[in-house]
């Protein structure tokens, strides 16, 4: 891991814009009402911003951008969004140029059950004219081939619920999320490579896709924007498999535990929110 001691600290700014259009195209997939110009984009929506510009030449294998570029080159070969922690402190609105601020503040190696793992941990800021809106820590780890990524037993109970909600996991819930957000991480949407290569029973459901569908339904139940939330997978959930997201308060005023359930009773992503108390 020495030779990738160079990377902490490396940064990256950019810039896009928070498209009407976009922002349509995720409200359908989510069988939403589109947010209009103007309009504070809702929690977690904003990952349909940033897409990775790698050239169709410049994509591996796994359809992620090859190494290089901004992010460290490191070798193990299969990459997960983890999990990340993220501050709401004003809205991002429709229409609105916004910059990121992207800094890598961590890298580390260890040893787990399934072989080795490195976790790296990226900074971001997003701000519009106004100032930073939006502080995020997201975690990404990176695994060696040839692991069987199973969800765990059964649980003896799943936890009470304030709402159950059942999703679909259709695959074209799946491939639209991915084409939103430019992920062109085959999993997702390629049968046979998420099967046959990385060893997976089926398509696998995006991790950012179930944080947003906790979020989405925390908003709809609740009816009060986030100020925090945070989230962590557990196991992977697939394509055509039971799905529910689910939420409960968590005994202090305007805070919440969300959580994902798989097949087989698996609570595959477990988040936390706070709520503007009003």
């Amino acid at each position: 891991m020495h030779n990738l001691d160079q990377w902490l600290g490396r940064s990256q700014t950019l810039t896009d814009i928070l498209s009407e259009a976009q922002v349509a195209r995720l409200a359908l997939t989510f069988d939403m009402p589109a947010p209009r110009y103007g309009d504070p984009l809702p929690a977690l929506w904003h990952w349909i911003l940033f897409p990775p510009q790698a050239a169709q030449s410049e994509l591996g294998a796994d359809g992620h951008p090859r190494l290089g570029g901004f992010m460290p080159p490191i070798k193990l070969p299969r990459r997960m969004w983890a999990g990340g922690r993220l501050i709401f402190r004003a809205p991002l609105r429709i229409g609105e140029t916004i910059t990121r601020f992207t800094k890598i503040t961590s890298i580390s190696e260890k040893q787990g059950k399934s072989g080795v793992l490195n976790f790296l941990t990226l900074h971001h800021t997003l701000s519009n004219a106004s100032g930073i809106c939006v502080e995020e820590e997201q975690d990404i780890v990176y695994r060696e081939h040839g692991v069987n990524a199973q969800p765990p037993r059964d649980a003896e109970a799943l936890p009470s619920a304030a709402w159950r909600e059942v999703v679909d996991t259709d695959p074209r819930l799946l491939f639209r999320y991915s084409a939103v957000t430019f992920n062109t991480h085959r999993i997702h949407y390629d049968l046979p490579y998420a099967r046959d290569v990385e060893c997976y029973p089926d398509l696998v459901v995006q991790g950012p896709l179930t944080a947003t569908l906790l979020a989405n339904a925390l908003v709809r139940h609740v009816g009060r924007p986030l100020t925090a939330f945070s989230f962590r997978g557990l196991a992977p959930l697939f394509a055509g498999q039971a799905m529910h997201v689910c939420g409960e308060p968590d005994g202090t005023e305007g805070t919440y535990r969300l959580w994902a359930e798989g097949a087989g009773n698996c609570i595959a992503m477990s988040a936390s929110a706070q709520l503007a108390v009003i």
